[in-house]
């Protein structure tokens, strides 16, 4: 009876453990999906936020203005790359602190502004030591649903060009007005003498009338200049380009020169090649030669030489040169030269007589035949100013 015993009890034993084994696997089992299905559902939340993280950077990288955003601590997690390039910003900047990232005690004072007024609209900023960078900056906290900060958002408008503008709108401004004011100064004073009497001098009279045509006359060809230089800047003066001998263009503007340069015993020296041919606009050609070489002309030596050479260059190009035998120019009045109303000797170019905007004319004249313009001179050793046309 008990081996009969023992034995349903092995069986009894035998069939749970059985059971205990299938139980456990399916729990194994179960655990284990579970786990494989925990860990891909992890997998599928990083990926998410990855691609989430990555499509948030991509779309704030598209911006233009800068933008940084900080936590409720002040450090940043997040900088897009305008941002950077703003302030020349290379390393990775998640997670430093403000003054770590930028070094610009400006800013923090931004931000600490921010943080007692809640927003900041319409700071500019100069960054000197970034190429004299203007920024406008705008920046609110960022709060929870609570009303607690989380953290805070800085916009940077980079408001460099605007402010170079409105630099370059007032002194054009103030140039045209005293470019104006000198000749109507003049004439008004003059034609006031001759109504107090000197009419009824003959020599006086002829005299002050001489005077009054030439002002006159300057105000005339400031207002064509300006005119002229309205319509290259906006691109609305059509050019008429057909081939032109380049030798017979200069050889033109030499005769009309010829009186003016025989006044200071300038030598004209056309000494451009019989077969060079360029694809130009005749009289807009004309008109940068003559721009050129009175400038020769006014600026030269006295019994000296204004010489125009030109030699063919590499992609179907050609460069002409105008050089005189003068003063110079100084290096850091180059940069400035090709500028409205610039001069690098204002009392002397005033008594030269001119509007201050022949070399402006010439560069986008120049420009708009698709060519390139630069000066070379050292002081004491004349000036050479080079242009580029396009060959036939």
């Amino acid at each position: 009876m008990w081996p009969t015993i023992a034995i349903i009890a092995s069986l009894v034993a035998i069939a749970l453990w059985l059971v205990w084994r299938s139980d456990r696997a399916q729990l194994l089992g179960e655990m284990e999906r579970v786990k494989r299905e925990g860990e891909e559902a992890r997998k599928r939340v990083e990926w998410k936020l990855s691609n989430f993280t990555a499509e948030q950077q991509a779309m704030f990288n598209s911006m233009i203005e800068g933008l940084l955003l900080l936590d409720a601590e002040g450090n940043v997690r997040l900088a897009n790359e305008a941002f950077e390039d703003q302030f020349n910003l290379r390393q990775n900047l998640k997670g430093r602190s403000l003054m770590e990232a930028v070094r610009f005690h400006e800013i923090q004072e931004v931000y600490n502004r921010t943080l007692v007024d809640g927003v900041v609209q319409g700071h500019e900023m100069e960054l000197p030591s970034i190429n004299h960078r203007v920024l406008q900056v705008n920046s609110a906290v960022v709060l929870d649903g609570k009303g607690g900060r989380r953290g805070m958002i800085l916009v940077f408008h980079d408001i460099t060009r605007v402010k170079e503008l409105e630099n370059t709108r007032r002194e054009f401004v103030a140039n045209v007005s005293h470019e104006l004011r000198t000749p109507l100064s003049l004439i008004k004073g003059y034609v006031e003498t001759l109504i107090d009497g000197a009419k009824e001098e003959p020599g006086l009279r002829d005299k002050f009338l001489r005077t009054i045509e030439k002002h006159a006359d300057r105000l005339t060809f400031l207002i064509e200049d300006l005119l002229t230089l309205s319509h290259l800047e906006s691109g609305s003066l059509a050019m008429n380009m057909q081939p032109t001998r380049l030798k017979d263009a200069v050889a033109r503007v030499c005769d009309d020169l010829s009186q003016r340069a025989a006044e200071k015993e300038i030598d004209l020296i056309n000494a451009v090649g019989d077969d060079l041919v360029v694809q130009a606009d005749s009289d807009r050609l004309e008109q940068v030669l003559f721009n050129l070489l009175d400038n020769g002309i006014k600026y030269g030596s006295e019994a000296g030489d204004v010489r125009v050479t030109a030699e063919s260059g590499p992609n179907g190009r050609v460069e002409v040169c105008v050089e005189d035998d003068g003063a110079g120019i100084p290096d850091e009045a180059k940069e400035r030269l090709f500028e409205r109303f610039f001069r690098v000797d204002k009392a002397r170019s005033r008594d030269q007589g001119g509007t201050g905007l022949g070399l402006a004319i010439v560069k986008h004249i120049v420009q708009s035949h698709g060519g390139e313009l630069w000066v070379e001179s050292q002081l004491g050793h004349g000036t050479s100013f080079y242009f580029s046309l396009s060959k036939e």
